[in-house]
């Protein structure tokens, strides 16, 4: 299991933070192991699809400008 703010390194070279089921969070998460996403609003369940307790958050902000240019 990994603990909560443990960092590895992602394949485009940033770093991921995992977070640990029963963490306190508020947004979009997605199951480290099966790809499961949830969104929460207070701690974080074990993976109903796999029972994984590890969790990423999405990178999705509203903030965030889009990767292709509509014309």
């Amino acid at each position: 299991m990994l603990d909560i703010g443990v960092m590895s390194n992602a394949d485009d070279g940033e770093f991921v933070q995992f977070f640990a089921a029963g963490t306190p969070v508020k947004g979009e998460f997605h199951c480290a192991e099966c790809g499961y996403g949830v969104t929460v609003h207070r701690g974080l369940p074990a993976c109903p699809m796999c029972s994984g307790t590890s969790w990423v958050q999405a990178d999705w902000s509203p903030f965030r400008r889009p990767s292709a240019t509509l014309l």
